[in-house]
């Protein structure tokens, strides 16, 4: 594939980085993205996405906009109220770069279907707000051998990993959470968040989907990113694998 005048400068900075170059922007043009939720994390990983050049983007979301999503959701505004998400979403993708194919999937993502939403994709961010639909794109990815970058906000703290849980000696989310479905979820809803710190976990989550893609610097696996705004803290914790995980174990 070889980039046209247009792309040589929209992709110009990352043509300029040694880490990327041509031949990176090349592969990110011809990649398969999936990005689970459309909300506060969703919508900066889809911006920074499709500014990347990703040549199919999947976005995957049952929901409307709402008013008080306007707080974080980026990708939407006040007109978009009552839309749904995954409509309007790819409407804003599409304006931003033409480049970039978008599927629209308006469907809540469950253990019975995640496969075949996620099929196809090479990277899949999650930024749900569902610890079930987590576990179900946990199980998805680990079987498709799909790396999953996942992210989550809550109040004034984030956190960030990459995993690959088919590999030996890497965890997938299960090993670092459990089976413990019945879990509750702690929702913004309830408990309040920084909006802008959702913005911070899905540029974030949009960097690590373009390094799972074209490898550059230290490979995140088997580590987690946290973010503590109130502290302006970030730290990284080991993350291992739990030789006992019913998912991804042997």
């Amino acid at each position: 594939m070889s980039l046209r005048d247009d792309q040589l400068e929209r992709y110009g900075r990352h043509l300029l980085l040694k880490e990327i170059g041509g031949a990176g922007q090349r592969r990110v043009l011809a990649a398969r993205v999936a990005v689970v939720g459309a909300g506060g994390i969703g919508s900066p990983a889809l911006l920074y996405l499709a500014a990347a050049g990703i040549g199919r983007l999947t976005v995957i979301d049952d929901d409307v906009v709402a008013l008080s999503n306007l707080q974080r959701q980026v990708l939407f505004g006040t007109d978009d109220v009552g839309a749904a998400k995954v409509a309007r979403a790819a409407d804003g993708l599409r304006r931003l770069n033409p480049d970039v194919e978008v599927r629209a999937v308006r469907e809540r993502l469950t253990p019975e279907n995640a496969a075949e939403l996620l099929d196809g994709a090479e990277v899949v961010v999650d930024g749900s707000d569902s610890f079930a639909t987590r576990l179900a794109v946990n199980d998805a990815t680990l079987a498709l051998r799909v790396p999953l970058v996942s992210a989550a906000v809550g109040q004034l703290d984030g956190q960030l990993a990459v995993y690959r849980g088919w590999e030996a000696g890497r965890p997938c989310y299960r090993c670092l959470v459990g089976n413990a479905a019945e879990r509750a979820d702690g929702t913004c809803a309830d408990d309040g968040v920084l909006g802008a710190l959702t913005g911070v976990l899905g540029s974030l989550a949009a960097l690590e989907a373009v390094r799972a893609l074209w490898p550059f610097g230290e490979d995140p696996t088997g580590q987690m990113l946290l973010v503590d705004a109130l502290q302006f803290r970030f730290r990284t914790v080991r993350v291992v694998k739990d030789p006992g995980c019913a998912a991804c174990a042997g």
